[in-house]
């Protein structure tokens, strides 16, 4: 596992490369930053993959920050089991429909993500998730495919992106490494390379990846999990 996670760093990096590379072509346009946090509400679901990293990154912080992260994280979990009361370890989404995770990522959530320190900082910025690095601009592919074809509203008031060449970027070939990764890291934490299983990021710092038995979980809910994915998505 240590190696796909360092290799899905590796790609992270060409990630954050990207962004600073549009980021210095239009500087006044975005306003995508560290320290801003407009985005950083309700749920996100992420990959295993980006829950190892996360994970790696929390146990870096001082004891007294991951016991308070870690509450917050815990009443987070409470109130999903409202609406899902089985939801427990290994805290993963996929026994349930995509769609009905939807209804858990509402657009109108203020709830702020657990990793905000007090200056709506993110506490883990350097191992944040694919999806955090990649949200507010548009994914333009170089073969001129418009992946994500959405902003956010802060960033591009006066021009549309999606005719900038300077944001494109060699999106297929990332995602396409992304789920070559995951599968990497599945297969180790499992015995059976899957694509993809998920949770959201506060579940993710209270998911045990060290000695929780993952491969009897996976035994006993493997075809469960395969029949609720969409046409074999997993």
């Amino acid at each position: 596992m240590k190696a796909s996670i360092k290799a899905y760093k590796e790609l992270m990096k060409e990630i954050d490369d990207w962004f600073s590379r549009a980021l210095s072509a239009h500087p006044a346009q975005i306003q995508c930053k560290s320290g801003c946090s407009e985005c950083c509400r309700s749920l996100f679901d992420i990959t295993l993959l980006d829950a190892a990293c996360l994970r790696e990154g929390f146990e870096l912080l001082p004891q007294e920050v991951r016991t308070a992260v870690t509450a917050k994280a815990g009443s987070r979990l409470l109130e999903l089991k409202k609406k899902w009361p089985e939801l427990d370890l290994p805290l993963i989404l996929n026994y349930r429909r995509e769609e009905e995770w939807q209804e858990l990522m509402q657009p109108d959530d203020e709830t702020p993500c657990v990793l905000l320190d007090d200056n709506n900082n993110c506490l883990l910025y350097e191992h944040r998730p694919m999806t955090c690095r990649l949200h507010g601009l548009p994914l333009i592919d170089l073969s001129g495919d418009v992946m994500h074809d959405e902003w956010c509203t802060r960033n591009f008031k006066c021009s549309n992106p999606l005719l900038l060449s300077e944001l494109a970027a060699p999106f297929d070939l990332f995602f396409r490494r992304e789920a070559a990764l995951d599968r990497s890291f599945t297969a180790a934490l499992l015995g059976e390379a899957v694509f993809e299983l998920d949770t959201f990021i506060p579940l993710a710092l209270l998911l045990d990846l060290r000695t929780f038995d993952w491969h009897g979980w996976w035994r006993e809910n493997r075809l469960a999990i395969l029949e609720m994915s969409e046409q074999g998505k997993l």
